[in-house]
């Protein structure tokens, strides 16, 4: 699933990977919402019964972004791998609510805020949404799937300047860009 702006954004990467399931491409940012995901990629482990049996992680299918982020594939892959092949077991529930993070009220503001930026623009009201974008980074800092998925609506690159100069000053900051579980 893609967080996009629209499908056009996602589809070279998903002709990229050639998948051969459906891509689902997220314009209104349901399922980050539903499930607290504050960055991408990120991973949700979900049984066959709907259970969540391993909240938001990090992983990525290939070491691309290696140098960026400092987290290889391979561990996580082979977690992934191991768990559907019922060679280990997934973790309990207690630990599963233990690693989730719950929205606080600001983030819930944020959400809010960036929802109704989101709504502006697609009325054509991009000068009134500016602020409230901006609310939303403001309120929910830590959250990328708002910070860096307002800037494809506000016609910037998410990978350009403006995502560097946003990533670089949180580092300076001492925070993480990515908060993988720990093993």
């Amino acid at each position: 699933m893609a967080l996009d702006k629209d499908a056009e954004a996602a589809r070279p990467w998903i002709e990229a990977a050639a998948p051969q399931h459906p891509s689902l491409i997220d314009i209104h940012h349901v399922v980050a919402d539903l499930y607290g995901m504050v960055n991408v990629p990120t991973t949700v482990w979900i049984d066959e019964g709907g259970k969540i049996v391993r909240p938001n992680d990090v992983v990525f299918a290939t070491d691309t972004y290696l140098k960026i982020t400092g987290l290889e594939s391979a561990k996580p892959l082979a977690a992934i791998r191991a768990w559907v092949r019922d060679e280990t077991q997934p973790m309990a529930p207690a630990e599963v609510r233990r690693h989730q993070r719950l929205p606080t009220a600001a983030r819930q503001e944020a959400r809010a805020e960036f929802g109704l930026a989101r709504w502006l623009c697609e009325q054509g009201r991009g000068a009134e949404a500016e602020p409230h974008f901006l609310r939303a980074g403001e309120l929910a800092p830590e959250d990328w799937t708002i910070r860096r998925g307002s800037l494809p609506l506000r016609g910037l690159d998410s990978m350009g300047p403006p995502f560097r100069t946003m990533r670089e000053e949180w580092a300076r900051q001492g925070n993480a860009y990515y908060l993988p579980i720990p093993d």
